[in-house]
């Protein structure tokens, strides 16, 4: 395609996953004790989505790259410090809550909201990407709403690879069950895609890369308008973290197939 793709990133920021976690019900409801002084990183997932962009948009002439994110802007900026000597981008962002206790159907909306209103945007040569899953709104739908919201029917999920053929279509490599892929083929955007891991490794940081996104990336935090997120539509009853159950035998000389058989009728039970 001579003329490159619009393409729009969706990622929040989550938790380092290397910290201890601890959920805890505050007066707003649902969320994790010492949220704000936890460090963060960009949402494992999306990162990927991000890496996957950049690279396509380096490949195809004329192609922009947008990273649209609803989380709170003192720790996006800090993030953003990161991330932005990786790959070239243009910042969207939104001020809200990054937890996972956020309704995904809100969520969706807002960065929906967000994508429609970036200037400029040819949604003919538009390709919605984002994490397949997520390390805080891990329930797998906030971005086929998205795709939804903006009337965009072809959407992929589980996205490992993505090849331009000859005719400007796609060939796509989505993971499924016993772990193989399924090839799918679309004829050109707008599509959206959830990656799951992809194939490209992390860039290494490039300060002038990151000097030219932080132009633009610090007027957006600061203009970063609240994302609006009235919450009250999911009632949570308890969080906890898991409780560890350990049963322990110790029986000597039993078959693999009487070992086996315990198992199952642990498990039924």
């Amino acid at each position: 395609m001579s003329n490159g793709y619009h393409i729009v990133v969706c990622a929040g920021i989550v938790p380092d996953p290397l910290q201890t976690l601890e959920p805890v019900t505050g007066p707003q409801g649902p969320a994790l004790r010492n949220e704000m002084m936890l460090p963060a990183v960009l949402d494992p997932w999306a990162a990927h989505a991000l890496y996957e962009a950049a690279h396509l948009a380096r490949n195809a002439p004329g192609s922009k790259v947008w990273l649209v994110s609803l989380s709170p802007k003192a720790k996006l900026q800090q993030v953003m410090m990161t991330i932005a000597q990786k790959v070239p981008f243009e910042l969207v962002a939104l001020d809200g809550p990054a937890s996972g206790f956020t309704d995904a159907g809100e969520t969706a909306v807002a960065l929906a909201r967000a994508i429609q209103a970036i200037p400029g945007l040819d949604r003919s040569r538009l390709l919605v990407f984002g994490g397949w899953e997520s390390a805080s709104r891990g329930a797998g739908a906030t971005l086929q709403m998205v795709g939804e919201i903006l009337g965009i029917t072809d959407q992929f999920q589980g996205v490992d690879a993505l090849e331009i053929q000859s005719d400007g279509s796609f060939r796509i490599l989505e993971r499924i069950e016993g772990g193989v892929h399924q090839v799918s083929a679309c004829a050109g955007p707008p599509a959206v895609l959830g990656w799951a891991t992809g194939t490209l490794p992390e860039p290494p940081n490039q300060p002038q890369i990151g000097m030219q996104n932080m132009r633009a990336i610090m007027p957006a935090l600061q203009g970063a308008q609240p994302a609006g997120l009235a919450g009250g539509k999911i009632e949570f009853l308890e969080v906890r973290i898991p409780s560890v159950r350990r049963e322990t035998q110790v029986i000597k000389d039993l078959s693999p197939e009487e070992i086996a058989k315990e198992i199952v009728e642990w498990i039924k039970e």
